[in-house]
C-alpha cells in the first residue's frame, strides 16, 4: 500500500504561482512513479505531469510544457509540482497518483490516490 496526500491548491490571478505537494508513505516509494492528473467540472480526468522516483525522469502533458515543473525531495519523500504563468483553463482538483508502473500511470490507471486539492484561477 502506498498513502497519498496532496496539498497546496487555492485561489490565484491569471499569470500566478501555486506549488502543490505530494506527501508519499507506505511501501518503498523509489519503486514507484509519481503523477499528478487534474479534473475540470464536466471533464474527464486528464494527465499532467510524472516523474520517476529513482531516476527522476520527467513527463509532461504539451498543455503544462514550460508553465509546470515536477520535482521530487528524497528526504521528505513528498513529489512537487511547481504551477507558474496560471491560466483560467487550469482550474481543476490537482490529483497525484502513484503506480510501479511508468506505463500504467501515462495511461491514467494508477493503482494509488491522493485526495486532490483544488487549484483555482481567475482571469
Amino acid at each position: 500500500q502506498v498513502q497519498l496526500v496532496d496539498s497546496g491548491g487555492g485561489l490565484v490571478q491569471a499569470g500566478g504561482s501555486l506549488r502543490l505537494s505530494c506527501a508519499a508513505s507506505g511501501r518503498t516509494v523509489s519503486n514507484y512513479v509519481i503523477g499528478w492528473f487534474r479534473q475540470a467540472p464536466g471533464k474527464e480526468r486528464e494527465f499532467v505531469s510524472a516523474i520517476r522516483w529513482d531516476g527522476g525522469t520527467t513527463s509532461y502533458a504539451d498543455s503544462v510544457k514550460g508553465r509546470f515543473t515536477i520535482f521530487r525531495h528524497n528526504a521528505e519523500n513528498t513529489v512537487y509540482l511547481q504551477m507558474n504563468s496560471l491560466k483560467p483553463e487550469d482550474t481543476a482538483v490537482y490529483y497525484c497518483a502513484a503506480e510501479s508502473s511508468w506505463t500504467r500511470l501515462r495511461v491514467g490507471v494508477p493503482r494509488y490516490w491522493g485526495q486532490g486539492t483544488q487549484v483555482t484561477v481567475s482571469s
